[in-house]
């Protein structure tokens, strides 16, 4: 079941990437805690220090991931 999550999960974030690569960014799946519900992802590129980056992790990723995926409560850059 885990893995089914984790490729979801996977999915999800592709839907992002393009945007966050058009403006020089990108972000990695790092992990996911079944226990907790929580996605551990890194943020790449020019999204390191960006001080939208914080918006973009809630707004952008976590509500599509969070859409794709209904057992994923949160995801957190690491």
């Amino acid at each position: 079941m885990q893995n089914n999550i984790e490729e979801k999960i996977k999915k999800a974030l592709d839907k992002v990437r393009p945007s966050m690569q058009a403006d020089g960014g990108d972000v990695e799946f790092i992990k996911w805690d079944e226990k907790n519900g929580q996605v551990q992802v890194r943020l790449m590129g020019m999204c390191v220090g960006c001080p939208m980056a914080q918006i973009t992790l809630k707004q952008g990723i976590e509500a599509e991931v969070k859409k794709a995926v209904p057992e994923v409560k949160e995801v957190a850059a690491v």
